[in-house]
């Protein structure tokens, strides 16, 4: 049965031998681009045509979320605001007509996302890790200004509008982080968040974007969080949030990607330290579709890359995982159905220039 859940980087600007190698493999399913990546439009074109040439179903994914988190920067692509940005001129600065300023911003927000997913398009990027639906609860230096804010309403109407842009421009989105990082303070980069509240308090809060987006979310990831008072694993790894509450209780129907596997808040698990292979399991048997190991390809020549694609391959083999064909179809349906638009033509378009007008 075929099932291709490994999403893992590449080290530069353009494929080398063994990257190929690697990306022909049939466990791997995509690859995620950083900034390193990156040195002109003409070049990232390029280097994910040469990604899609190894095979065509690969997915090209990217953070580029807008404000601080926003891998292309230059040679054309937009500034995009961060999301804090749509959330303040939902709150409106100056005195306007009842609901003015929400419907103001959430124009703004569709005009964002269309921006987003159409110059990543033109590029050859298929999918954008957007849109950030964590609250700004204020004590997250993490999420910050990534939120849209700290109303779980005002956060999904904004979120819906984005989305809209988003597939207006052909792109799928991915909801982040569940049930939500913006509570604790702490950073799953670097250390293991643990939220001491609730299942009921996370809910009716953090949680509810993911409730009421469930029929518009095509993607979500978890984070790499320990909600002590639900489940002793971080939500990546457990399968009472990805099975039992986001799916069961929430009813979402698509694609779970792991957070990165190399980040601290997913390298220790049970009271011990793991390595990849192992969390990638854990998050594959907990629920996950996907899971992501990011940065890797610049450690000993990609050596971490290699071995969790032979882990898991010997994971296969000894019974200890079963790909899953529901996985995989979950995968190749957040590929764009449509042909992406051409630069040129793209900058000329009255959509275009009318969602740049609408920009913060």
């Amino acid at each position: 049965m075929q099932h291709a859940p490994l999403i893992i980087d590449v080290a530069g600007t353009r494929l080398n031998k063994t990257e190929r190698q690697r990306l022909a493999h049939p466990l791997v399913g995509g690859v995620i681009l950083f900034g390193r990546n990156w040195e002109s439009r003409a070049q990232l074109a390029k280097l994910c045509r040469q990604i899609k040439k190894v095979r065509p179903d690969l997915l090209i994914c990217v953070d580029h979320e807008g404000g601080r988190v926003q891998r292309f920067r230059s040679d054309g692509f937009t500034h995009l605001p961060p999301m804090r940005a749509l959330g303040q001129m939902w709150l409106g600065e100056v005195a306007q007509p009842p609901g003015a300023a929400a419907l103001s911003a959430c124009r703004a927000a569709t005009a964002c996302g269309y921006v987003l997913a159409a110059e990543l398009r033109a590029c050859g990027v298929d999918l954008s890790f957007t849109p950030v639906l964590d609250l700004d609860h204020g004590g997250s230096a993490v999420i910050g200004d990534r939120a849209l804010g700290a109303d779980a309403r005002v956060v999904s109407v904004l979120a819906q509008a984005l989305m809209h842009g988003l597939l207006q421009a052909g792109m799928r989105n991915c909801g982040k982080h569940f049930p939500g990082h913006g509570y604790v303070a702490a950073d799953s980069h670097h250390e293991i968040p643990v939220d001491e509240r609730s299942l009921e308090a996370i809910l009716v809060a953090d949680a509810a974007p993911y409730g009421w987006l469930q029929a518009s979310l095509d993607a979500v990831m978890p984070a790499h969080v320990v909600y002590s008072q639900v489940d002793a694993r971080p939500a990546g790894f457990s399968a009472r949030w990805i099975e039992g509450i986001l799916r069961q209780q929430l009813g979402f129907g698509g694609a779970v990607f792991s957070d990165d596997l190399s980040m601290a808040g997913a390298r220790r698990l049970d009271g011990r330290e793991i390595g990849s292979t192992e969390a990638a399991l854990a998050a594959l048997q907990a629920g996950c579709d996907l899971v992501l190991l990011c940065n890797q390809s610049v450690v000993d020549d990609g050596a971490p890359i290699d071995e969790l694609i032979d882990g898991l391959s010997r994971a296969q083999i000894e019974g200890r995982w079963q790909p899953s064909a529901l996985s995989e179809q979950r995968r190749l349906e957040l590929l764009p159905a449509a042909p992406a638009p051409l630069w040129d033509e793209l900058m000329v378009s009255p959509r275009y220039m009318q969602a740049l007008s609408l920009l913060p």
